[in-house]
């Protein structure tokens, strides 16, 4: 049994043994005393079945079985059904899933056969059954038909690479290789680096007609750590001489994620230093960069929540803009560092009566982008092409970005 819901609850059942819809609310009512669904485990045992659950953009995707069965198994499926529904639907919401629910459960039906994952690429279920668009919503409203699911089986369901349809055709054949990579560190008090990873994925995006085989190969892949492959990619090639030799699906897909562990250094600097007397918490923050990537780096912002007994601020910077919202969030954009100057924050945190100095320091998020590097070191040493009668376009790029990035005060 497959659930999801946010306010409104869809179910979908299989393997013919009904499992009673009260489950749910004893689900939310133990792994959500609090509503904080990033502290609930992805797997619980309740007195008679086991619950697994994932949440994306506010959607809980849960799934209940009678029987033991391997949990990845069932948080892999779980998010095969969230990223489709999200590639179907243009965005996972309420109103989206409300408005195409008929599809979502065909979709349902395609995705599992009497408890076991069947048909899961996206590629193969548009073939199977039409996503929604403007013009088919009208034509079913004008003609009174609602059915979307092709009466012709897609051949590709029956080949040896599912993925990919055999009669491929494109004008234009190129195909564009993306590394994006985002670093989570985090800088403690004393500004020393604690922790500093990147957690990298590949992107392709492949037009390409007929059946081409690539080989992609990096310059450095001793540096990746916990790898996955999407399962175009065939392991005995990887396993014994680190290239990824696949048969693309058609179209933008991820081809791999990994890991790069125990960087030395960030791109940037943060130095906060606070101090508080008489009520009063004087506030500077200087920016600078610490390791030059060889790329201009954008779109830097820092974010904050003041404590609860700041009850007024008076901050000014001499580059950017500094925004202080309502409920004590304090937003610092700075955009890129200029040359002449390093960017610093400056100002003033009144305290509530009654409290001298600030006993509770708040936790700076930085965010910023560079196009053009990545930021882990692994770079693209070939990509090639077989199997083709032509010859295609090749591109390829970078993008690192900040994800978890704390500095502790």
């Amino acid at each position: 049994m497959i659930h999801l819901f946010r306010e409104v609850m869809l179910e979908k059942q299989w393997m013919g043994q009904q499992v009673d819809r009260s489950i749910c609310v004893w689900f939310w009512e133990q792994a959500f005393p609090a509503r904080d669904s990033y502290k609930v485990p992805s797997v619980i045992a309740s007195p008679a079945h086991y619950l697994l659950h994932i949440v994306r953009e506010g959607i809980t995707f849960l799934a209940c079985t009678q029987y033991e069965m391997s949990p990845l198994l069932g948080i892999e499926f779980l998010c095969r059904v969230a990223n489709v529904l999200s590639d179907y639907l243009g965005g996972l919401n309420e109103d989206l899933i409300k408005d195409n629910f008929v599809i979502v459960y065909q979709l349902l039906d395609e995705m599992m056969d009497s408890g076991f994952p069947l048909t899961t690429e996206p590629n193969i279920l548009k073939e199977m059954i039409t996503p929604p668009n403007i013009v088919s919503r009208m034509l079913s409203v004008v003609t009174g038909g609602s059915s979307t699911v092709n009466n012709i089986l897609p051949g590709a369901t029956s080949s040896n690479v599912p993925w990919r349809a055999s009669d491929l055709k494109h004008v234009n054949n190129e195909v564009y290789v993306d590394l994006v990579e985002e670093i989570d560190a985090t800088v403690n008090r004393d500004g020393f680096l604690v922790k500093c990873e990147v957690y990298g994925e590949v992107h392709v995006n492949s037009r390409l007609s007929g059946v081409p085989e690539l080989t992609l190969s990096f310059s450095n892949p001793s540096i990746l750590n916990d790898i996955r492959f999407h399962p175009c990619v065939r392991f005995r090639p990887w396993e014994a001489h680190q290239v990824l030799s696949f048969v693309p699906p058609d179209g933008a897909f991820k081809l791999m994620s990994y890991r790069v562990k125990k960087l030395k250094n960030t791109p940037i600097y943060v130095r906060p230093q606070l101090s508080s007397d008489a009520g009063v918490c004087q506030v500077n923050i200087l920016v600078g960069m610490r390791n030059d990537p060889g790329k201009p780096i954008d779109s830097i912002a820092l974010k904050f929540t003041f404590p609860q007994s700041v009850v007024s601020s008076d901050l000014t910077a001499n580059h950017g803009s500094v925004d202080v919202l309502t409920h004590k969030a304090c937003t610092w954009s700075i955009g890129r560092i200029p040359k002449d100057k390093a960017p610093c924050l400056t100002g003033t945190l009144t305290l509530e009566s009654g409290q001298d100095c600030l006993r509770e320091f708040p936790t700076i998020l930085v965010g910023f982008k560079i196009m053009g590097v990545a930021m882990s070191g692994l770079k693209i040493d070939k990509l090639d092409l077989q199997n083709l009668g032509y010859r295609p376009y090749k591109g390829f790029r970078a993008l690192t970005q900040a994800a978890c990035y704390e500095i502790r005060i």
